[in-house]
C-alpha cells in the first residue's frame, strides 16, 4: 500500500489572487476550452473534467521568446494571451491560469515549486524552475500540473501518496516521498517508431522509467516565480532559449514540436506499445501545421530554433 500523506497539523494556507484591473470570466474560459459540462460542485469528477479540457484545448508552447514577445507572469496578460489571443503558454502561464480557474469554483489551491529533472546532465537543478498546483478536496491531496507539456504531461490530478502507481493514458506515475520530498516518476511503454532515422539518442528512448521533477510541500507565492520566469526566457544556456517547443494533448496521444521536428505520439497502440511519428517540417508547411495541428495563429513571423548544444 502506498503512504498517504499525513494529515495537516495547521490550516492549509489557501492561495489568493491579487485583485484584478480588467475582467476576467469563467465562462469566456470554458469556451476556449470548449467545456460544457457542470461546474457547480467542486469535487474531484468536475477538476478531471476540466482540467482534461485545458490540456487538449490550450497548447504548452514558448513560442513568444523567439518572435520577441516577453512572457509576463501576471494574470491579466496571462488570462488575454491564453483565453482571447487563443495562445497556449508554459508551466507558469497555465498553472496560474488554472489556479485562478478552480480558485474561482470553490476548490482549495496551493502554489508549490518544483526542480525539472534534467536527464542530459542526471541532475536537479538548484533552484524551482516549475509551477504546480496542490488541491486539498475531501480529505485527500492532489497534484495538478497542467503546464508540463510534451509527453510527460499529466492526463488526470494526481492524489499525493507515496509509491503508489497511478495508471493514466500517457502512462503509469507515481509519487515517491522522501524525507519530506517529493519525486514524479513516469513509467514508460515501449515505442514504435515508423521512421528511426528521425528520432533522439538511443538511450534516452529506451529508458523505463523516467524522473520527472522533485518538489516539497512548501507553498509558494506568485512572487518567487517572477526570477526564474525571467531567467528562463532570456539566459544563454536555458533549454527554453535553445529551443521553440510546442505541444497539445489529443484525445489519444500528443502532438509536440521541436524546432522543426514533429513527433506524434498514439499512445498504447499496441499492448504496451506507442506509436511514434517523426517528420521535419519544411519552411512552407510551418503556418499550416501550427494552425492545423495545434490551433495557433501567430501574429508574428516564427523562426524555429533548436539548437543542439543543448
Amino acid at each position: 500500500m502506498g503512504k498517504s500523506l499525513p494529515p495537516l497539523l495547521t490550516q492549509p494556507i489557501i492561495f489568493s489572487h491579487p485583485p484584478l484591473r480588467g475582467s476576467m470570466d469563467i465562462k469566456e474560459y470554458f469556451a476556449r476550452i470548449s467545456y460544457q459540462g457542470s461546474h457547480n460542485k467542486p469535487d474531484l469528477a468536475t477538476m478531471s473534467d476540466i482540467f482534461q479540457h485545458h490540456i487538449r484545448a490550450i497548447p504548452y508552447e514558448n513560442l513568444s521568446i523567439h518572435y520577441g514577445e516577453r512572457i509576463e507572469l501576471d494574470l491579466e496578460p496571462i488570462y488575454n494571451k491564453i483565453v482571447r489571443k487563443k495562445r497556449g503558454g508554459w508551466c507558469m502561464e497555465n498553472n496560474y491560469l488554472l489556479s485562478w480557474v478552480l480558485k474561482t469554483l470553490g476548490y482549495e489551491i496551493t502554489l508549490l515549486g518544483a526542480k525539472v529533472y534534467v536527464p542530459e546532465r542526471d541532475a536537479y537543478p538548484e533552484d524551482i524552475n516549475h509551477l504546480l498546483l496542490r488541491v486539498d478536496l475531501d480529505g485527500k491531496s492532489y497534484i495538478v500540473d497542467g503546464g508540463f507539456g510534451m509527453a510527460y504531461q499529466l492526463w488526470q490530478p494526481m492524489e499525493l501518496i507515496s509509491g503508489t502507481d497511478q495508471p493514466q493514458t500517457p502512462g503509469v506515475f507515481r509519487f515517491q516521498e522522501e524525507n519530506g520530498t517529493w519525486y514524479l516518476e513516469k513509467v514508460k511503454r515501449k515505442q514504435w517508431v515508423l521512421n528511426p532515422s528521425t528520432s533522439t539518442s538511443p538511450n534516452v528512448e529506451n529508458e523505463v522509467c523516467r524522473r520527472v521533477y522533485l518538489f516539497t510541500l512548501q507553498p509558494r507565492d506568485i512572487e518567487e516565480f517572477r526570477g526564474c520566469n525571467a531567467h528562463l526566457q532570456t539566459a544563454p544556456n536555458s533549454k527554453f532559449v535553445l529551443k521553440s517547443m510546442c505541444s497539445l494533448q489529443t484525445a489519444d496521444g500528443i502532438r509536440e514540436l521541436v524546432g522543426w521536428k514533429l513527433t506524434e505520439i498514439k499512445y498504447n497502440y499496441r499492448d504496451n506499445m506507442d506509436l511514434v511519428e517523426i517528420r521535419i517540417l519544411a519552411e512552407e508547411e510551418l503556418e499550416k501545421t501550427l494552425k492545423e495541428k495545434f490551433s495557433l495563429t501567430l501574429d508574428k513571423k516564427f523562426v524555429p530554433v533548436d539548437n543542439k548544444l543543448f
